[in-house]
């Protein structure tokens, strides 16, 4: 199971959180593994709002939307237009034709069913099997060699913010066949529904504005963290093993959203925080890597928060092998933007 990206620490557009690279203990096996960086959930696109924005155009049929309000099929009404249907729906009319076999001359009876994604199958970059459910809306997708991020997100009618969420990790760009997109990978193509009263809890932030902690509220559950802030269900149960599998979760519960005190490959040294927990410095053990001590407290610039005094370097801290973002033991590195230590440089 892949936990995160074996290549050069680069940070992805959009997104100002290292990406893990080695693999952790044995027991995060079968985790899914990007960052607890908080990206907002996807901008409040219900089912609700894609049937009132049908209602305020000239249709007068039937919207059927996916989980993300995405408008999946429409059943046309008495008076609608195939140019109508295009315009209100922002699809063009070579694309309705081409997902329904049907001409734009041609007249729509009501009642007519269109699709306003591609019709089921194998398309280009999205060569694999899905699932549907009851309405004929996608749930779950397994991708074959040769698939790409657009050709599933084309085929599937969604936007790559909305399959990050979906599967609760930060981002699902393509990182060579070994992070999101890669061949096997069971992906979920819908969320959950989750109780309206969640995510109303207190998020306790580090200085990089990353979330640390959240105290649950009535209605909170592992899919609601989980889409809030982009954590498997395994994830939370690993950095919260208070917490208990397939339970309910009780109102006033603190969860833990980073590795914190669980020990990972590349970051396997000390720490100490502050009163509320937060993470303020760090002493580096043999093997310890920048991009590891990063994702384990959600550091977004280590380097930000150990810059020299003197010298040209982008910190004062050294390495055993600068290529690798291997660091020397023994060293005390803040982990604090608003703490920052800074020491004579190279």
């Amino acid at each position: 199971m892949e936990i995160g990206s074996t290549g050069t620490w680069k940070r992805p557009s959009g997104w100002k959180i290292a990406l893990l690279a080695a693999l952790l203990p044995a027991a995060l096996a079968g985790c899914t593994f990007g960052s607890s960086a908080l990206p907002s959930a996807t901008p409040a696109t219900t089912v609700e709002a894609a049937v009132a924005a049908v209602g305020r155009s000239s249709l007068t049929g039937t919207p059927e939307a996916d989980s993300f309000g995405n408008i999946i099929f429409y059943t046309t009404g008495a008076g609608d237009t195939f140019t109508a249907v295009a315009a209100a729906l922002d699809v063009s009319e070579a694309k309705l034709n081409e997902f329904n076999d049907i001409e734009p001359a041609a007249p729509l009876k009501p009642g007519t069913k269109l699709r306003l994604i591609p019709a089921p199958g194998p398309a280009t970059g999205a060569q694999g099997v899905a699932t549907f459910d009851a309405k004929g809306i996608p749930t779950t997708y397994v991708i074959e060699p040769g698939d790409t991020l657009d050709g599933i997100i084309y085929r599937f009618g969604l936007t790559d913010e909305q399959l990050a969420e979906a599967n609760k990790v930060p981002y699902v760009y393509e990182k060579g066949n070994t992070y999101f997109v890669r061949t096997g990978h069971l992906i979920q193509l819908q969320k959950k529904p989750v109780d309206s009263r969640s995510g109303a809890g207190k998020t306790i932030n580090n200085s990089f504005g990353q979330a640390i902690y959240y105290t649950t509220v009535d209605g909170d559950s592992f899919d609601s963290l989980g889409y809030k802030f982009r954590s498997t269900t395994e994830q939370i149960l690993l950095y919260s093993p208070s917490l208990v599998a397939n339970a309910p979760i009780p109102a006033g519960t603190e969860v833990r959203l980073i590795p914190g005190e669980l020990k990972i490959d590349g970051a396997q040294g000390s720490f100490t925080a502050d009163d509320d927990g937060i993470p303020l410095t760090y002493t580096t053990a043999p093997g310890d890597t920048e991009r590891q001590i990063a994702f384990r407290f959600s550091v977004t610039d280590l380097r930000a928060a150990n810059r020299p005094s003197t010298g040209s370097g982008g910190s004062w801290y050294e390495f055993t092998d600068l290529s690798a973002g291997e660091v020397a033991p023994g060293q005390t590195i803040s982990l604090a933007l608003n703490m920052p230590i800074n020491r004579p440089g190279l």
